[in-house]
């Protein structure tokens, strides 16, 4: 399905991102992953993407350095030769209520998870408008579209990832490139392990579907919107929440 292209997916090394990795090795295209902190299970990713014969290789990178994210995607272009696909997933959270969050707390979510899409996209777009069938995938939340207590920096940073993807759109479609954002609920990764039982089984109960999202369910939506069955959609925000914000 994506034989003989090239990806770059940003917090591949854990979650949602190392699911995506995955599953774009397995159907063909060569993959740089970038983390940010955990080279073990970076190399861990790369590793597993060998498998199925396709060129891997992970890059350490503060997403938040717009310096650091040029000298990065000139690195990857300079190894791989060409960018097709990219998938902006790197994300942190910093909870709290809005009343007793702090300004670090919010500037270092915002920083990460929108400067850090927008400093990808910034400096891979002149390599993906040069694909034949470019693509870019931000994977934002439904936290981004419905709020959600006590994260007041996490929401308005996947709703800012909205605003620019629908941008991105806009402005790259002439190029042939498509640029979607994918909404997932709870899913089950690293972020969600550290919550409560009870939390858990409160949110199990409001999703229609009873159950948390699976990393590799996230990654599959982002393996179609890469793919040539996407090609005419762009602009658009897909959510992955077991039906909890239909």
């Amino acid at each position: 399905m994506l034989k003989g292209k090239t990806a770059v997916i940003t917090g591949g090394s854990r979650g949602i991102g190392r699911a995506t990795a995955l599953i774009f090795a397995k159907n063909g295209a060569d993959v740089a992953v970038i983390f940010s902190g955990n080279e073990a299970a970076a190399g861990e990713v790369v590793s597993a993407m060998e498998k199925f014969g396709v060129k891997a290789k992970a890059y350490q990178c503060d997403v938040s350095d717009f310096s650091q994210a040029k000298n990065i995607c000139a690195e990857i272009f300079k190894e791989f030769g060409k960018i097709d696909i990219l998938v902006n997933n790197a994300g942190i959270t910093k909870d709290g209520l809005l009343l007793a969050m702090s300004e670090a707390d919010f500037d270092s979510v915002i920083n990460v998870n929108v400067k850090g899409a927008f400093n990808f996209t910034r400096h891979l777009s002149r390599y993906i408008m040069k694909s034949p069938a470019g693509r870019i995938i931000n994977i934002s939340s439904v936290s981004g579209i419905a709020g959600n207590v006590g994260q007041a920096n996490y929401s308005a940073s996947k709703a800012a990832l909205i605003g620019l993807t629908k941008t991105t759109a806009k402005e790259l479609a002439s190029r042939n490139v498509t640029c979607n954002a994918i909404a997932p609920g709870f899913i089950e990764t690293d972020m969600t392990a550290s919550l409560p039982d009870e939390i858990l089984e409160k949110v199990k109960t409001a999703v229609p579907l009873k159950r948390m999202g699976k990393p590799e369910e996230v990654a599959a939506l982002a393996l179609f919107l890469a793919s040539d069955a996407a090609a005419y959609i762009t602009g658009e925000v897909i959510k992955a929440d077991g039906g909890m914000y239909a």
